[in-house]
């Protein structure tokens, strides 16, 4: 199996730097220090009520950074204008709401696929790799696939939140449903990426399903860093996904 693509979020410094209104902890410090330990790109969240990550940010990590820049943002005509300026590596669309914590669920590509397709094809001539956050629905997958994404990233957040309460046997059958999405995501020829919930006690069979290329892991990671360190984290992270690739 190729080598998996190891994405770090760096949101949730931001969340801490906001959270006194100071310019510190840096975002785009933390980004360098996640490309110093072995990450393999950047993801950040552009957030309508900017909760985390701000304007400034963006262009500070478009202009700090040599490993690619995954734009994660809601299907906007906001952040279409942003992305078009900026013009990231990646832009992930998802689904947001102003009164959640975090993002719940995966995007509905087949309810609105229509305007999704005129939505994401300036960002795709701009040389953007789209990529579209969903469940592991056969709709939303074929959907994603039709409208002309490149890449599908599956949602692991129930995944992860079954195995945390326990519930092993619904959190193995969420694993196979995760594996047959990403066997019909690849069948199809979208890249198939994962990502929301993971930690170094279950990324491992994650890690393992051989179609997905890239876990992109945020939360966990900036949270581990407070006991570890950032770079150490990272590295324990990437430890753990290279074993389960073996």
């Amino acid at each position: 199996m190729e080598k998996l693509r190891l994405g770090v979020n760096i949101d949730h410094v931001a969340t801490l730097r906001n959270a006194r209104g100071a310019a510190w902890p840096d975002p785009l410090r933390a980004a360098m220090l996640a490309e110093a330990a072995g990450a393999d790109g950047i993801t950040a969240h552009l957030r309508e009520d900017r909760r985390h990550i701000r304007d400034a940010d963006m262009s500070a990590l478009m202009a700090g950074i040599s490993v690619p820049l995954n734009f994660e943002c809601a299907a906007t005509e906001e952040m279409a204008a942003i992305a078009l300026r900026l013009r990231p590596h990646a832009v992930c669309l998802v689904p947001e709401k102003r009164e959640e914590r975090t993002t719940e669920g995966g995007l509905d590509v087949a309810g609105d696929e229509n305007r999704l397709a005129h939505y994401i094809t300036p960002l795709r001539e701009a040389g953007c790799r789209v990529s579209m956050f969903i469940g592991h629905d056969e709709r939303q997958i074929r959907a994603s696939a039709r409208i002309g994404a490149a890449v599908v990233e599956l949602h692991t957040g129930h995944y992860s939140e079954l195995l945390a309460d326990g519930r092993d046997t619904e959190a193995e059958a969420e694993l196979d449903a995760l594996r047959r999405g990403a066997a019909l995501a690849h069948a199809l020829g979208l890249e198939v990426h994962a990502g929301h919930g993971l930690t170094f006690d279950n990324v491992g069979p994650i890690a393992a399903i051989p179609e997905v290329r890239e876990l992109n892991i945020g939360h966990f990671l900036i949270g581990e860093a407070v006991f570890m360190g950032l770079g150490s984290a990272i590295e324990e992270m990437r430890r753990r996904m290279d074993e389960a690739r073996a």
